[in-house]
């Protein structure tokens, strides 16, 4: 008698579909990613890799572990804001207020009249509460373009005066006077690299002054022989006064002595203060205005302000950030370093390693030079590579030939996980030095 073909027994596809295990995965990934594995398992039984009986197990297997490609890190590098792996980490107030704005939401609805409202108003309400000295609050999409906004709407076609010792070059390459050239204003340099005093501003105020701008150099600092125009100073010049600030700070924080602050700069007469939400506050990404009310609704009216609004995403973190409990940012900068020693001990005793001091930093292009003293547990330098292809993926840093694995940024109930990460990747080590 012949033997029946083994390839018969594979489960149809429609069958395989309708399983609870495979079906609740089309939910979250969708029906094509869940039939392409589901095929792959098939062709996998059919050439006789695995039993019919396991194509579900393979199916599943083979699926994505989420349903972005985006990775979820533990950041173990002890810089706080860390541009490359995503600035500020949302605090579970905003996460949740992201969630809940997933939905249909009274994003612009009034539902006591059924008429328009105000785009965001709760979020803009608490914004002007934390920065009572503003007028008005606008939120956009970034600090960039906080910036482009304030430029454009106050010196299109005419000049914005700037310090050559703040013509700065942010991330990933993009230069401050390619941005304001962008705007139609045309850039107006006074003063030198290392001092410009306020006569040098004052020379070049005239008819065809748009703004004067200051910008915090936040990602490097000059020091020796310098000097520089105050908020205040550039105030009594009797022109638009826009302040980037850079960082996001609101208020001053003894912590960061050096780091301007939109509640100060607003007091010495700023016209607008420009700011990143995702930085020092703690926040998603977004750029703030704050500022002058009616140079504020000048900003808003503006035709460029509808291609830089923000979602209703952005938005609820934003609230849940300034409304909330206080922020990852601000509890990784303020961390007690007894408390980061002894979890650092704990660490350095399960897998073996040397504790050592180290110096955190703020990061994100904030409070450059200050350090944030700390400690962090010492590895094998191969044992960074190991850590970030991990899951979770840790992040630590290479310091002359060691892995430092800093516990600043890492929530303490995530301890455990990287102690697992840290003794697998060790214990791959072994493996390959066998």
């Amino acid at each position: 008698m012949s033997q029946a073909d083994p390839r018969r027994s594979v489960p149809r596809t429609d069958v395989l579909l309708a399983h609870p295990d495979l079906a609740s995965a089309s939910a979250r990934h969708g029906a094509g990613i869940v039939k392409a594995a589901v095929r792959a398992a098939q062709a996998r039984a059919r050439a006789g890799e695995i039993e019919p009986g396991d194509v579900v197990a393979a199916a599943r297997a083979a699926l994505p572990v989420r349903s972005t490609t985006l990775r979820p890190l533990i950041n173990a590098t002890g810089v706080v804001v860390h541009t490359n792996i995503g600035r500020a980490p949302l605090s579970d107030a905003a996460v949740a207020a992201v969630v809940a704005a997933a939905g249909y939401v009274d994003l612009e609805y009034d539902t006591l009249t059924g008429a328009r409202a105000r785009r965001g108003r709760g979020t803009l309400e608490l914004l002007h509460a934390a920065v009572p000295g503003a007028g008005d609050a606008l939120v956009v999409n970034n600090g960039a373009a906080a910036l482009v906004l304030a430029t454009t709407a106050l010196a299109a076609g005419w000049e914005v005066v700037l310090s050559r010792g703040e013509m700065i070059e942010i991330g990933d390459g993009f230069r401050l006077p390619d941005l304001i050239a962008s705007t139609g204003a045309r850039l107006r340099e006074v003063g030198t690299t290392n001092r410009t005093r306020l006569a040098d501003y004052a020379a070049a105020v005239g008819p065809d002054t748009g703004c004067v701008l200051k910008v915090h150099p936040s990602n490097f600092r000059v020091e020796g022989f310098t000097s520089a125009a105050s908020v205040r100073e550039l105030a009594s010049l009797g022109v638009p006064l826009v302040v980037d600030i850079g960082s996001g700070l609101l208020r001053h924080d003894p912590l960061l002595p050096d780091e301007p602050d939109a509640a100060t700069a607003l007091a010495d007469g700023a016209t607008v203060v420009t700011a990143s939400g995702d930085k020092l506050l703690g926040g998603p990404q977004a750029g703030l205005v704050l500022g002058e009310a009616d140079t504020v609704e000048r900003l808003r009216r503006h035709p460029l302000a509808r291609a830089l609004r923000v979602d209703k995403l952005t938005l609820a973190a934003l609230e849940a950030t300034l409304r909330g409990p206080v922020v990852p940012v601000a509890a990784y900068l303020h961390a007690n370093t007894d408390a980061l020693l002894a979890r650092s001990e704990r660490l350095a005793a399960a897998v073996s390693g040397d504790v050592v001091p180290v110096e955190g930093r703020v990061g994100g292009g904030g409070a450059p030079g200050v350090p944030l003293p700390g400690w962090a547990v010492s590895l094998p330098e191969a044992c960074a590579e190991r850590l970030r292809g991990g899951e979770p993926g840790v992040v630590a840093r290479v310091v002359r030939g060691r892995c430092l694995v800093d516990l600043r940024c890492v929530p303490p109930d995530r301890d455990g996980d990287v102690e697992r990460a840290v003794l697998a990747a060790l214990a791959d080590e072994i493996t390959d030095g066998a």
